[in-house]
Parts: C-alpha cells; sequence; structure tokens
C-alpha cells in the first residue's frame, strides 16, 4: 500500500512539473507588458489581458497554424508510407549479408548529419522540381530525418508481429498486400500511432528546413513565425508566450487521444 502511495506521489510530482512550463506560458501570455519589466517573478498575472493574442491574429497566427498543419501532416503520412515498406523489407525479406545493416547504418548517418550540410543539395532539388518557397516541398525536404527515424522505429515494431500469422495466412492464398493489411499493420496499429505522434512533434518544432526554404511571410510555419518576433530592437515575450501555448495544444490534445495506443506502442517496442 506504501508503495503504491509512494508511486502516485512520484506520479503527481512529475505531473506537476511537467505542467510547470505551460501554465508559466499561459500566465505570461496574458500578463499586460508592464509586469514583463518587474522586479518580482510572479507565475500567474496580476491583471489580464488579451492584447497579445490579438496582435497574434492580426498577424495571421491562423495561417501560420494551418501552414505548420499542412506539413505535419504531410510530412507524417509520407514517412509512414515509405517507412513501413523499407522496415517491413528489412524484417520479413532474405537480404544479402550485412546488407540489412549496411542499410540501417546509412540511414542513421543521414538523420545524424547536420541539417545545414544537406542545405546545398536539397535546394537544388527543391529548384529542379519546381517546389521552392513552397509547403509541399517542405515536405519532402523534412523525409530527410522524419522517413530514418520512422524506419528505425517500425523495425522494432515489425518484428513483433509473429511470422507464423502471416504463414497461416499465406495458406489460406492471402497475397502480400491481403497479408499486410488483414494482419501486419492492425497488429503494428500502436506502433504506427506511436511513431505517428513521434513524427509529428519533430514536424511540427522543425525551424531550420522551414527558414532555409521558405521565403514568403504568408507561408511561414510556426517556428519560423517565432522567429520574427525576437528582433535587434525589441523582444515580443507576451506575444512569444502566447503563440508558444497555442502551439503547444495541438500536440498536447494529440497526445491525450492516442495516449491508449501510445502506451501500447512502447510496451510492444520495449519487449
Amino acid at each position: 500500500m506504501w508503495r503504491n502511495a509512494h508511486r502516485s506521489a512520484a506520479a503527481y510530482a512529475v505531473t506537476a512539473i511537467m505542467l510547470l512550463p505551460i501554465l508559466w506560458m499561459a500566465g505570461t501570455s496574458v500578463k499586460p507588458p508592464l509586469e514583463f519589466v518587474s522586479t518580482s517573478v510572479d507565475l500567474l498575472p496580476n491583471s489580464l489581458t488579451l492584447e497579445h493574442y490579438r496582435a497574434l491574429f492580426a498577424d495571421d497566427i491562423l495561417g501560420k497554424i494551418a501552414n505548420s498543419l499542412y506539413v505535419t501532416f504531410g510530412a507524417t503520412a509520407l514517412a509512414l508510407l515509405a517507412g513501413f515498406p523499407a522496415a517491413y523489407a528489412l524484417v520479413r525479406l532474405d537480404l544479402p549479408h550485412r546488407l540489412d545493416i549496411a542499410f540501417l547504418v546509412f540511414v542513421l548517418l543521414v538523420k545524424l548529419a547536420p541539417p545545414l550540410v544537406l542545405a546545398i543539395p536539397l535546394y537544388q532539388v527543391l529548384r529542379s522540381l519546381g517546389l521552392l518557397d513552397s509547403l509541399t516541398g517542405l515536405v519532402l525536404v523534412y523525409q530527410v530525418y522524419a522517413l530514418p527515424f520512422a524506419i528505425w522505429m517500425l523495425i522494432g515494431f515489425v518484428r513483433d508481429v509473429p511470422k507464423s500469422y502471416e504463414e497461416a495466412a499465406l495458406i489460406d492464398g492471402a497475397s502480400l498486400i491481403q497479408r499486410l493489411t488483414t494482419v501486419v499493420l492492425p497488429i503494428m496499429a500502436p506502433g504506427l500511432a506511436a511513431t505517428a505522434v513521434f513524427l509529428m512533434i519533430l514536424s511540427w518544432n522543425e525551424f531550420a528546413y522551414a527558414l532555409l526554404f521558405i521565403q514568403t511571410p504568408s507561408k511561414f510555419t510556426l517556428p519560423t513565425f517565432i522567429a520574427t518576433l525576437i528582433t535587434e530592437d525589441e523582444t515580443f515575450w507576451g506575444r512569444l508566450a502566447a503563440i508558444g501555448f497555442l502551439a503547444s495544444l495541438p500536440i498536447l490534445a494529440l497526445v491525450s487521444l492516442v495516449q491508449k495506443w501510445l502506451t501500447a506502442g512502447f510496451a510492444g517496442g520495449l519487449k
């Protein structure tokens, strides 16, 4: 009983610590500008104002959120569509000796490469495709890190699918596509959800490539728009807190919606 009580207390303490920055952002986002120069540190504002949110909506914050959502969901969907067949092939196919390991090492090296190292070749590719300064081009560019991450995560979940299930479906006459859609994917659903959540977080917060390949202000994503609030003359603390709070809400809502599958995916991946 005491052990359960200690675990509950620890869980509540960790939750409170994790929620503290969000509460701080929410409080700062409704503080009047004069309170930013106060010598006292107050978690909650002494008076409330919505001027920072009004300024953000005047700067078309909804358009920036829509751009981020388009890029995030597009990059995640494309990484899953390409990453799942690659992970399945690496696990199930009889590849030449060490070829699968060499491929995984190559993918990992691409993932670990600094973004600026690949900036010039990616610029050339986007220019040849006519996708410079476009959100669709940004979706393709994000595959540089999203696709390797998807492959590495999905490999573990594919290995958790018993091969005997596929063999039984094969005996019943199921084709490869039928085995994937009726056997493998349903069992991997928690793993796919866990992978999708992390891909969305990576894409939602990506800054370097969005800054390099998007020049039109109306096409800015949230991270690049946030950078415009820090200038040589002034830092708009209220707007930064407001947009930080707004930007965290979609990810928090997503994680809360798929929490059950996310936990199941972690449990399966750790087996």
